[in-house]
């Protein structure tokens, strides 16, 4: 008789012990996978800025023809930046077709968007340059103040990148050196879309 009166009590025991088990297992779950695992922090293919980190500084820029000019006239609209020197070799040619292209490549969304290129030295520019990619904001800005802003990839330079800028000002996110054209698309098409400024 004592047997039969344990085995109820072991039971549930067994049940208590199965029902925390089960409880605990979501918890123990996301624990594993935060600690072992690490996922990343989201599915964009550029970098996330914290814009309090890299607050938009006044620039000393000027247009092509020496006129004072500030990033801060562009607000209101999502800026795709890219900086280099005047020579624009081959590399810069291709961010600035990436650029027009990207731009393009959002059809009706395509006029919330400026590209500007930040000109990092006072040479003059090709003239065929200019007129390929007319409608691209260009302006001669100070690159101390531009090294002290943007930040890079550790071994690259300010050349290296593409970045955005939301309607508010806020420098908000870093594409890689040598990015893939197609993967900043739908980068640009989701901000475009999430958004309901600029």
């Amino acid at each position: 008789m004592e047997q039969n009166s344990k085995q109820p009590g072991n039971s549930g025991m067994w049940k208590l012990w199965a029902v925390i088990a089960v409880c605990a297992a979501p918890l123990a779950a996301s624990y594993f996978t935060y600690y072992v695992i690490k996922p990343g922090p989201s599915t964009n293919y550029g970098a996330l800025i914290d814009p309090r980190a890299y607050p938009m500084p006044a620039l000393a820029a000027t247009t092509l023809d020496g006129k004072a000019e500030r990033l801060t006239a562009y607000k209101g609209k999502w800026i795709m930046l890219h900086v280099d020197r005047s020579s624009c070799e081959e590399y810069c040619k291709k961010k600035m077709h990436d650029l027009r292209q990207l731009r393009l490549a959002q059809g009706k969304e395509m006029d919330r968007i400026e590209r500007v290129w930040l000109i990092t030295d006072n040479q003059p520019l090709d003239t065929m340059l200019m007129r390929e990619y007319d409608g691209t904001r260009m302006l001669r800005a100070n690159s101390e103040q531009l090294r002290a802003w943007l930040p890079v990839e550790s071994g690259t330079s300010l050349a290296d990148h593409i970045y955005m800028i939301d309607p508010l000002g806020n420098l908000m996110m870093r594409f890689p050196a040598n990015a893939d054209a197609n993967k900043i698309k739908r980068d640009v098409a989701k901000l475009l879309k999430a958004s309901r400024i600029g």
